[in-house]
């Protein structure tokens, strides 16, 4: 991408019933700044025709290598790109760019295309899932390809399951942290498995009331988006956020610490990375009500507590496996680095990020401070800023960890 030039992005739109979701996902690339080509398969513009593409675009649409032939489109498109984004990606447009078909603009586009390049698949369960679809998809993402994986829902017709193509606000998000971190950035995370926490637990006290925190999920979301962006294969483990699922992770929904730990446990066997970002309750009460407690003449009632499991000093206590990272988040409200390196001692985790919260920090904002602490020794500072920033330079310094291993 040239100096005070737009970003150029290529989407490119495959024969699917998802196709009619691109448009906005088109508007918003437009929106926000972007120059944005389309380049719709023959049989995608059977769902939407060219006028809406060139419409929402304020562009030519581009739909065969006959086209303006004097300007090499078929070579032309690709070279100029900071981005290609597809989608909706089907099962057949998957397979010409696993085996490098070049039969229409698109596929040659793919060809000739020197940036990042995005795969947002969608397509029924039974297809996502069949063996030449999964082979497809990990010939591409051996490749340096980002292929996200399709979301859970209402497919076409009364089917529902995996195979729906994430929000566009989620996908352009995507879109938008691969051309912050440049054109020539890598998926630095391909090819890694990761698991990240996000929110708050809550303990029951009644089926109406809980003791909880004040986490929003927001940097927990940020971490997962953030390492879709970069290549990686994501499990989101989230407590209680009122959140977007981020295009591409698969999210598991908890409540409670102990509802927490058993996910995470059972996530963590093939992970390279596990991130507890989620801000985890230390106590639950002993026990929980089964009414509704009312107010009583007499004092209220006591409610006695006990600890949570401790999920970071157990993963790190019986690691899956001798290379895995582990980094473990501390919110603090005073002597932030005193209490986080005693706490990095006592957890035995790789890093342990810091910040300081309340008084308008950290939880429920939509920025971040931190200090990463190394087992090493090392400590790393996060100036104030955006929460994907924070959650970009975490991940350098997991990256740096795993390339070592």
């Amino acid at each position: 991408m040239k100096k005070d030039t737009p970003p150029e992005v290529v989407l490119g739109v495959g024969a699917g019933i998802a196709a009619y979701k691109v448009c906005e996902l088109l508007r918003t690339f437009a929106e926000s700044g972007h120059r944005v080509r389309v380049v719709p398969t023959a049989d995608a513009l059977r769902f939407v025709g060219e006028p809406t593409w060139a419409a929402l675009s304020g562009r030519p649409v581009a739909t065969g290598v006959w086209d303006a032939v004097h300007e090499v489109p078929h070579v032309r498109i690709g070279q100029d790109a900071d981005l290609v984004f597809v989608a909706p990606a089907t099962a057949d447009l998957l397979a010409k760019a696993a085996n490098g078909l070049a039969d229409d603009l698109l596929s040659n586009t793919l060809l000739t295309a020197r940036c990042p390049v995005v795969f947002a698949p969608a397509m029924h369960t039974e297809m996502w899932e069949h063996a030449a679809t999964r082979a497809n998809i990990e010939t591409l993402r051996s490749r340096g390809a980002i292929v996200l994986d399709p979301a859970v829902g209402r497919l076409t017709g009364t089917d529902t399951g995996r195979g729906r193509l994430p929000d566009p606000e989620e996908l352009f998000a995507v879109g938008r942290r691969i051309l912050r971190r440049g054109a020539a950035a890598e998926p630095d995370l391909a090819g890694r498995r990761v698991v990240v926490t996000a929110g708050g637990t809550r303990e029951a006290v009644d089926p109406v009331r809980f003791l909880g925190n004040r986490s929003s999920g927001r940097q927990g979301y940020a971490l997962a988006a953030t390492a879709v962006a970069r290549g990686a294969n994501v499990v989101l483990v989230s407590a209680n956020a009122d959140l977007a699922d981020p295009a591409g992770a698969e999210v598991r929904r908890v409540g409670s610490a102990r509802e927490m730990r058993d996910v995470v446990l059972a996530e963590r066997a093939n992970a390279d990375a596990v991130v507890m970002a989620a801000a985890v309750a230390d106590f639950r009460p002993a026990t929980s009500a089964e009414s509704k407690i009312k107010k009583g003449a007499d004092q209220p009632a006591t409610i006695e507590l006990v600890e949570n499991p401790d999920i970071l000093a157990e993963l790190t206590r019986e690691r899956a496996h001798d290379h895995q990272v582990i980094v473990g988040f501390a919110a603090e409200t005073d002597n932030v680095l005193e209490h986080g390196r005693a706490k990095l001692a006592r957890k035995g985790c790789d890093l342990l990020v810091v910040n300081q919260v309340g008084e308008g920090r950290a939880f429920g904002t939509e920025d971040n401070q931190a200090v990463a602490l190394g087992a090493d020794g090392s400590a790393v500072d996060i100036p104030h800023g955006p929460k994907e920033d924070l959650a970009d330079r975490v991940w350098d310094l997991v990256g740096g960890r795993l390339a070592v291993d």
